[in-house]
């Protein structure tokens, strides 16, 4: 095409992004244009031997909405697409380029992406200085803040946040520093999309007999990994405990049918610990190897309960299809999250907040904090002070009226300390943590009593 209309390029790396998208175009979120691209992009450390996202289960019912379907590993081969970016100097060359391969022309681009703050959604941006900008979010990470500042050539370009209204009511953290408005794709197109995928997906599930007789009644209780370790959130053998736990809770909830779906990248030895658990209590596990939606188990197996950390499969699970949910390890996880500003941190917040305890048995869920909004608020400011400097005051007056246990386990003290918040060291005392002497004193009775001296960053 060589005309002046509109071109639009959609980049993906996920089915799962691809369904938000279809199901954004599907409702109209998205403006009219002559020509839609679908740009797949193959994050995986070796893209040259892990099929692509076009060779995934589903893809086939999420393509009909494109035009056309490119490869950017192919354009910027040999180079990875999570680290490739464009020198400044070499831009102008790289867009003609782009536009002689794509047969763009003189259209008018627009670039509708996700993950804006990195390659290669920024590296495409780059690309193409004139373009407006669209971003979609398809997990908790969006209700976060942006995670480095942004060029404000690229931030001020974008229109939109399109995301899936997983936590009703909460508005998204992300490129509000632009005046960058939210719109929720309507869970109803949402919800037809996935249909789409699971109709054309061979069931993954094992045949299951029947009802299981546990608490929340209904199908097998689905438990979802998340490769935890290769976040270095856990260590290999503390995400094995993690998935033992999953079995152990969902059996005392009176489950015997359990499915274990893995992370796609882990290791098939991370299922082993929770096979033999389920073994020696008397539960049948079946471990899931095809590369599936949670969603689309949802819809196959008809779970009665889902279990996971701190998975978004888990707020799907209960906003879309209203499958009771449960957590387990999101504590240890909130405990050790480096650095702080990690961009996990706000999923964390939301499940630990919203999601009931698997510990705790089918208890009802906790309530809903009284302020949602202002905790994810807090919460976003203390990791990005900068990049979200005008809601100091926000964070100021929800640490000053919530000093209970209950909400202060999302903040670290030497983290309130630092950026002179409600809840930090007192100011006269915030020398402490720095004092060498004092350290060495500490440590001294530590190795005297085993008294634990340290604290959460």
């Amino acid at each position: 095409m060589n005309g002046t209309g509109v071109t639009q390029v959609f980049l993906a790396s996920t089915l799962y992004g691809t369904a938000t998208l279809a199901a954004a175009l599907d409702s109209g979120a998205l403006p009219p244009a002559a020509r839609r691209i679908l740009l797949t992009s193959n994050h995986s450390p070796t893209p040259e031997i892990t099929p692509g996202l076009p060779a995934l289960p589903g893809f086939a019912a999420l393509r009909t909405r494109f035009d056309e379907v490119l490869d950017w590993n192919a354009v910027i081969a040999p180079q990875h697409p999570s680290v490739w970016a464009p020198r400044p100097e070499d831009v102008p060359m790289w867009e003609r380029q782009l536009r002689t391969l794509w047969g763009l022309g003189e259209d008018r681009v627009e670039l509708i992406v996700e993950s804006l703050q990195v390659p290669p959604a920024q590296s495409l941006c780059r690309l193409f200085p004139g373009a407006a900008v669209e971003v979609y979010a398809d997990g908790l990470m969006s209700y976060g803040p942006t995670r480095f500042r942004l060029d404000p050539q690229i931030g001020m370009r974008v229109r939109r946040v399109l995301h899936l209204d997983l936590v009703p009511g909460l508005e998204p953290l992300l490129l509000t520093e632009f005046g960058v408005p939210a719109e929720v794709v309507p869970a109803p197109a949402v919800l037809k999309v996935l249909a789409e995928l699971a109709e054309l997906t061979e069931p993954a599930g094992p045949a299951l007999p029947g009802p299981s007789a546990g608490e929340e009644g209904g199908g097998p209780a689905l438990l979802l990994g998340q490769y935890l370790s290769a976040l270095e959130l856990l260590s290999p053998a503390e995400e094995e405990e993690l998935h033992v736990e999953m079995v152990r809770g969902a059996f005392g909830r009176g489950h015997r049918d359990l499915v274990f779906k893995p992370h796609p990248s882990a290791p098939a030895a991370y299922s082993r610990r929770a096979e033999a658990e389920a073994a020696r209590l008397g539960a049948r596990l079946t471990v899931l190897d095809a590369p599936v939606l949670a969603e689309t188990l949802y819809q196959q197996l008809r779970p009665a309960l889902v279990v996971g950390c701190f998975s978004t499969g888990l707020l799907t699970a209960r906003a879309l299809y209203g499958i009771p949910v449960a957590r387990t390890g999101t504590a240890a996880v909130l405990a050790r999250l480096s650095p702080y500003q990690n961009s996990n941190r706000i999923p964390l917040t939301l499940v630990d907040a919203l999601v009931p305890d698997l510990a705790a048995g089918a208890t009802a869920p906790p309530a809903t904090p009284a302020d949602l909004p202002g905790l994810v608020a807090a919460v976003g400011f203390t990791m990005q002070p900068k990049v979200l400097a005008e809601r100091r005051a926000d964070a100021e007056r929800y640490l000053t009226e919530n000093p209970d246990d209950g909400t202060r386990r999302y903040f670290g003290r030497r983290r309130l300390t630092t950026l002179g918040l409600p809840g930090g060291i007192p100011a006269p005392l915030a020398f402490l943590p720095r004092s060498p002497a004092v350290r060495r004193v500490a440590h001294r009775l530590r190795r005297r009593f085993g008294a634990p001296t340290g604290g959460r960053s």
